[in-house]
């Protein structure tokens, strides 16, 4: 007569290890499951060194994808993998937010930069500011193309507000991104490029011939955001907390980047 009601007891103890099993096991796989963190090109040095401080301090494996912000967001837009998006303008996580793939509550603005203008080592000299770049001994000029890449939308800016963009139309080579823009100097293949002040930090072959305003151009401001794909958001979050933190903003201060204004 006990038989049916120990039998449900039974099945429901055992249901309730299999559960518990299974969600143990799921926070096991969470701990050792790499994020993917789709960042702005610009940031590979810095960030790349905050992961080692993060992993030193307890956090879980982080896995990274650099290239130019309108190709990340195009790739988080259609559905390639990423939990955290940090790009180098407004405009492409707008794109991304507005297409519904990012968890609006956790956009923040990370960081800004500066535009400067580099030269193969030991040509400084020749460029003094925008309007050196209009001397005949200077043939091409590296940006990152103005009409997709971050980086060349900011030199463009920069170059009109200055009277020199159409000017400057004849020399201008437009790249995939600008760490490419860097190269291109870095190899002797542009007389001068127009790059991240903390792009220029990380090379050893180019010099920094000019640093604009921050008031001569449009804010440069790094916005961040949880995918809203992320399969793993808790150490998404964490990790983008961690960025906030004052560790993370030493390296950052140390590869040139800045906080905005008003950021917490």
């Amino acid at each position: 007569m006990r038989r049916p009601l120990l039998f449900p007891l039974l099945t429901a103890g055992i249901v309730l290890v299999t559960v518990l099993v299974q969600a143990g096991g799921r926070h096991l796989q969470d701990d050792k499951t790499p994020i993917i963190v789709s960042a702005a090109i610009s940031l590979t040095d810095a960030l790349q060194a905050i992961e080692r401080v993060y992993r030193a301090a307890g956090g879980g494996p982080v896995s990274f994808n650099f290239a130019a912000s309108n190709v990340l967001a195009r790739q988080i837009v259609y559905g390639a993998p990423a939990d955290v998006f940090i790009s180098a303008d407004q405009a492409q996580m707008d794109y991304v937010q507005n297409a519904g793939a990012i968890v609006v509550q956790s956009r923040r603005d990370l960081l800004c930069n500066r535009l400067v203008i580099v030269t193969p080592s030991g040509r400084s000299a020749l460029v003094s500011g925008p309007r050196s770049l209009l001397d005949a001994r200077v043939r091409r000029i590296a940006i990152g193309d103005p009409a997709a890449v971050p980086a060349g939308a900011y030199a463009r800016a920069y170059l009109e507000r200055a009277g020199l963009w159409e000017s400057l139309q004849p020399k201008l080579l437009p790249l995939a991104n600008v760490r490419a823009a860097l190269a291109a100097t870095e190899s002797g293949g542009a007389d001068a490029a127009i790059v991240y002040e903390s792009d220029a930090a990380a090379s050893r072959a180019t010099e920094i011939a000019f640093t604009f305003g921050r008031a001569d151009g449009p804010p440069i401001i790094y916005p961040a955001a949880i995918v809203a794909r992320s399969k793993n958001r808790a150490a998404a979050e964490k990790f983008l907390e961690f960025l906030k933190g004052n560790g993370a903003r030493g390296i950052f201060r140390r590869f040139k980047f800045g906080v905005p204004d008003g950021a917490p």
